[in-house]
């Protein structure tokens, strides 16, 4: 009389118990994916059977609750999709753990010290090469410099009722030679803020003189800039790109950007002599960083003291052919594995690939209340496998005890 078939069950009872138990252990660890036993039976030429085994461990990877941290390099993942690490060794490992922070040269490190791979954002302005292998990705506290204005817009409104002005020529200083004037704030290759000024003169009738001043520059004149001239509705149609010139100051180098008065019209406003809407001017003084933001695409920025931002790399996600062909390694890590298949590489918000939520983690998947439920099941079919090896030692003992 044999007793593998109970010890067979015993011990399946006791590795999905094991796997419970690890599940509930691991009920609070971020980015942890639940798993469950698959039994398989074993026959050996014998119709009856020789008992159950464990045929393998199958990993849930089912999204987890995403769970608001505030944390800035805190990263979730919703859909499919890993983090990409590597070790100082350049062994690469896959995690859904986006518990990420800075090492001591600003690398992005999970909380075991790999290193977060992504693509660095290259040229002017910065782009990432999504091709390109990926790397260690971190955030650099270099200075943001300066950069020239290039280029700026003016929508202006101009009183068709103006009358043209008695005095002449055009000053600065007096507000009688001019109708309407406005000023600027541009930057040159140093930062240096440029406040120029632009005056509006009117000629004749649906005509107008533009002159401006760079009032930053203690030897800077008035200079003509263009004319403006509307048709009777009072809609510009003369040439709206006008080029302006800005002498170099404290080491900075000349500059030269151009003025686009596009949509600019002439209407009858009453008393108000002229209006403006928002300028639109590029360029900006130095800035050193002050934060960094993470989008729903990986997208790294940095945020920086003069109010601009500047994209410094993109997070790379990876998956497999087959995610339940990797390897554990522990720290709620994975290693590919010639079952799993190689990396496909990507970034979020493409393809396959799920989304990215920053300063949010995505919670254990496990499912408390089920697992629970399975522990009564195993330890039931613990008792019961040991009560089939009981019965089989009364019976031997019976058989042994005949005269």
């Amino acid at each position: 009389m044999g007793f593998s078939q109970a010890v067979s069950g015993m011990n399946a009872a006791s590795k999905q118990l094991d796997v419970i138990g690890n599940n509930i252990a691991n009920s609070a660890t971020v980015g942890f994916k639940s798993a469950s036993v698959s039994f398989a039976d074993i026959y050996a030429g014998s119709k009856v059977g020789m008992g159950v085994k464990v045929a393998s461990v199958i990993q849930n990877f089912n999204d987890g609750t995403a769970t608001t941290t505030n944390n800035s390099l805190d990263v979730a993942i919703s859909g499919n999709g890993f983090f990409r690490l590597v070790d100082s060794n350049g062994q690469i490992y896959y995690t859904r753990n986006g518990q990420f922070q800075l090492d001591a040269e600003r690398n992005i490190v999970s909380a075991d010290g790999l290193q977060l791979t992504g693509y660095l954002a290259t040229g002017t302005p910065p782009q990432v090469q999504q091709g390109a292998a990926p790397g260690p990705l971190k955030i650099s506290q270099q200075m943001l410099n300066a950069s020239a204005t290039t280029k700026a817009s003016l929508q202006t409104n101009l009183n068709s009722n103006s009358e043209v002005p008695a005095k002449q020529p055009v000053n600065p200083l007096d507000a009688d030679t001019f109708n309407y004037s406005t000023t600027i704030t541009t930057y040159d290759s140093l930062g240096n803020q440029r406040n120029v000024q632009i005056f509006y003169v009117k000629t004749a009738d649906n005509q107008w003189d533009v002159h401006y001043l760079d009032s930053s520059d203690p030897d800077g004149s008035l200079q003509k800039l263009g004319q403006m001239e509307f048709d009777s509705s009072g809609k510009l149609i003369s040439d709206p790109e006008m080029t302006i010139n800005i002498n170099g100051l404290n080491g900075s180098t000349d500059n030269t950007f151009t003025l686009s008065l596009a949509n600019s019209t002439q209407q009858n406003m009453g008393k108000e002599v002229g209006s403006i809407k928002t300028p639109i001017i590029n360029g900006y003084a130095p800035g050193n960083l002050v934060g960094y933001s993470i989008n729903d695409d990986g997208s790294i920025y940095g945020l920086y003291s003069n109010q601009q931002t500047m994209l410094l790399g993109q997070i790379a996600m990876a998956d497999f052919s087959n995610v339940n062909g990797l390897e554990s390694a522990g720290n709620n890590n994975w290693r590919s594995t010639v079952n799993s298949g190689d990396e496909m590489l990507g970034v979020a918000n493409s393809g396959t690939f799920g989304s990215l939520t920053s300063g949010a983690l995505e919670s254990s998947n496990v499912d408390m209340s089920q697992e629970l439920v399975n522990m009564i099941v195993a330890q039931r079919n613990y008792q019961s496998n040991s009560q089939t090896i009981k019965t089989q030692d009364q019976i031997l003992n019976t058989l042994v005890n005949l005269r």
